[in-house]
């Protein structure tokens, strides 16, 4: 593709060189550079793309599109000097693979939580319409059957476009995909063409990457901001942020409630472990999925469908007979003691709030619920405290361990946890670091019919330890504990 063709709309100070010349790929990793190729130097998180321009020249690249220009310019180069790389990298991968978001209809989710849930409710309800469907998830990628693991809750900017291209390319009718606030933020999304975009809840989460609260919200709402007129816009109106998301978007607004009267009504009439029995404007029916949260993410598919032209009671029908996302309240019933263990993702104060208080309503008697929690490491330090804090604050028992504590050592995570236990709790809190360990002991001191929270990893298969992902399932490890109780 021709170079001209590939920075159009892209904000652009200078150029040094021919922009009449082919472009072999599009990289912002230099060590992936091959002949011909144009290379983005992006200032990331992590380190600044301009430090290797040289390396990227070095390795054959013909272009560099770049915010300042190096101080020696090669005459067999040419040099784009751009506005902001991060927004250059969106627009000119967008516009390299096609503009393939153009050719499907793109449904975004955003919010703190539940974003997992609804894009996979909604692949799984239009696949079930028989439409060919894609979904971008931090479970999974997936373009009809056919599954692709995932790295990250958005892809890189090149490998985003190229994967949309390749679902609009396989003759996908939809992608459903979730839209993390770092992907808007570091201009991930720049160009592409959504259809709809919902918006679930937002609370305390990733301020080690936006500092504060104020300006995590301002990204989440830049992206409702900038959506076209002809797109439609889904927002939870019982969150206090809710509004706020769309206050500025031309696009058309809708909005999901279990308290108000919105666009979307849901109300509760049983919340057990055998499911949900909801009204969604005013028709019966009774999901697979357990807990109010779930009632809010089943609205907002609902919603979403409707707003893609869907017939509700056949959308109704489906949605009654589908399961959620791995890992998302994900539980098993041991056979002789009939504990109950549930995994799920809640790596939030908030998310394991919503977990907790739905184990406390669906709780029949006496039953102990005991929880084992951990956090990440290398990540928002603030909300460590205040995780240990809710899972004393609503569980019998509690054991602190290791999520994926990465560079970080667990004994230190953990001290972060500890200072979130008050005095009165502390005889019910035991700190594990070994995450087996953990769940060994939390199933050895759980009772018949008692619950087992497993928070943090949800879906993941590994821990990630100095640089190193070993293997380890939160739901596979409970199984076997569960089956050498029962030896």
């Amino acid at each position: 593709m021709i170079l001209q063709d590939i920075l159009y709309k892209v904000a652009i100070s200078s150029v040094k060189g021919s922009t009449a010349i082919e472009v072999h790929n599009l990289q912002i990793d230099s060590r992936k550079i091959s002949k011909g190729d144009c290379f983005i130097a992006v200032q990331g998180t992590a380190a600044d793309g301009h430090l290797f321009i040289d390396k990227a020249i070095d390795n054959g690249a013909a272009i560099v599109v770049c915010e300042v220009l190096p101080a020696t310019l090669k005459d067999t180069i040419t040099y784009i000097q751009v506005d902001n790389s991060a927004a250059a990298s969106g627009l000119m991968s967008h516009n390299f693979y096609g503009e393939p978001s153009a050719k499907i209809k793109l449904v975004g989710v955003t919010g703190t939580n539940g974003k997992t849930t609804i894009a996979t409710l909604l692949f799984k309800l239009f696949s079930a319409l028989d439409y060919k469907c894609g979904l971008i998830s931090t479970v999974q990628n997936q373009i009809a059957a056919t599954v692709i693991p995932a790295t990250h809750t958005t892809p890189d900017v090149i490998s985003l476009n190229a994967l949309l291209k390749q679902m609009a390319d396989e003759g996908c009718d939809y992608v459903f995909m979730e839209v993390s606030s770092h992907a808007i933020h570091q201009h991930r999304i720049a160009g592409l063409q959504f259809a709809g975009a919902l918006f679930s809840n937002i609370t305390h989460d990733h301020l080690d990457y936006h500092k504060t609260f104020d300006e995590y919200i301002r990204v989440k709402k830049s992206w409702f901001d900038n959506l076209s007129a002809t797109a439609f816009a889904i927002s939870n109106a019982d969150d206090k942020r809710g509004a706020v998301m769309l206050q500025n978007t031309v696009a058309k607004k809708y909005f999901y409630s279990l308290k108000t009267m919105p666009d979307f009504k849901g109300k509760i009439l049983d919340n057990s472990l055998t499911g949900l029995h909801l009204t969604v404007n005013d028709v019966e029916v009774h999901f697979r999925l357990i807990g109010e949260f779930n009632a809010y993410n089943l609205l907002a598919v609902y919603g979403a469908a409707i707003c893609l032209g869907e017939e509700k009671n056949e959308v109704l029908q489906i949605l009654s007979s589908l399961d959620g996302a791995e890992g998302r309240f994900d539980y098993v019933i041991s056979n002789q003691e009939r504990l109950i263990g549930i995994v799920d993702y809640a790596h939030t104060p908030d998310a394991l709030l919503n977990v907790l208080a739905t184990i406390k309503k669906l709780r029949q008697g006496n039953e102990q619920v005991i929880t084992v929690v951990g956090c990440g490491g290398d990540r928002d330090k603030t909300k460590r405290p205040v995780m240990a804090e809710v899972a004393c604050e609503y569980s019998d028992k509690v054991i602190l361990t290791s999520d994926n504590p990465r560079s970080e050592d667990p004994m230190e995570i953990l001290k972060d946890m500890e200072a979130g236990v008050n005095v009165a709790a502390r005889k019910k809190v035991i700190s594990i670091a070994d995450r087996r360990e953990a769940i060994k002991t939390a199933v050895s001191l759980a009772q018949k019919e008692d619950i087992v929270l497993i928070a943090g990893k949800g879906h993941e298969k590994y821990q990630d330890i100095k640089g190193v992902k070993y293997d380890f399932d939160d739901k596979k490890v409970l199984n076997e504990m569960f089956e050498l109780l029962e030896k």
